[in-house]
């Protein structure tokens, strides 16, 4: 790992000023930029903390829904939205192990967009808000592809607006060994109809299975996509899976989803 400076702000502008140097790096729980930077693949001149801004954190219901502090941990999701949206709790108490819970970020996994991560799935089928300092950017607008975001250079996540569905439910398959999503789904029910979105299984990243969201919108119940089958092209074939078996995770997972969001 390179030398570094280090500065931990208290607020925003404090934050968004200091990522204005050349060379700087915001970080929020380090779960994947310290490893990165001690195998000496990233290299920034000073890290921004923004674990220390009182306004990035924290669970509460306001206008549009369920507002989550982009340095919220995954430990606090899972406590404080446990009454306000159970599925969401659901999907932040199971990500990694409690070292991570307890250190990672939901700001954090959003802006690094991991193809496995769970977050983006849940923001995905919420149809969230993510919230940064300069503007708010649609979940459909959100993602764009591996490790790829709608961040501009500098700009920083301040939190995530969760509307709450009227039912919902996230079922992963664990990678035993890393704990990120093998494949997962979150199925979301709307008063204006079903999103349904899946991580882990493509290398695009996250995305939605609309015609599932089609076909459950119609009736919400697993029977609905019996007869449907999930494309394997473009899906991540690696030693833990194929293609193929990846795509048919994606409907195994959608139909258990709806089962547990009754």
């Amino acid at each position: 790992m390179h030398n570094f400076e280090f500065v931990k702000p208290s607020t925003i502008a404090d934050a968004v000023k200091a990522m204005a140097q050349d060379g700087a790096q915001a970080l929020s729980g380090g779960q994947t930029l310290l490893p990165t930077m001690k195998q000496r693949l990233a290299q920034p001149e000073t890290l921004v903390s923004l674990t220390g801004i009182p306004e990035m954190q924290g669970v509460c219901m306001g206008e549009g829904g369920l507002h989550v502090g982009a340095a919220t941990l995954h430990v606090t999701v899972a406590q404080d939205a446990k009454a306000l949206y159970p599925a969401l709790s659901t999907l932040a108490g199971g990500i990694g192990d409690p070292a991570v819970r307890n250190r990672g970020t939901i700001g954090g996994s959003l802006a690094n967009n991991d193809p496995a991560a769970c977050y983006p799935a849940a923001v995905l089928a919420s149809g969230a808000t993510v919230v940064t300092n300069k503007r708010k950017i649609a979940a459909d607008d959100y993602f764009q592809g591996m490790f790829t975001t709608a961040l501009d250079d500098g700009e920083i996540i301040t939190s995530v607006i969760f509307p709450v569905p009227q039912k919902a439910a996230y079922v992963k398959f664990n990678q035993p060994a890393s704990r990120f999503a093998l494949t997962a789904v979150f199925v979301a029910k709307h008063a204006g109809g079903v999103r349904v979105a899946v991580t882990g299984a493509s290398n695009d990243g996250v995305f939605r299975w609309t015609e599932a969201e089609t076909a459950l919108s119609a009736d919400f119940s697993p029977s609905a996509i019996s007869g449907l089958t999930v494309d394997p092209t473009g899906m991540i074939a690696d030693l833990h899976g194929t293609a193929a078996y990846r795509a048919n995770l994606v409907k195994v997972l959608t139909g258990r989803a709806v089962a547990a969001a009754h």
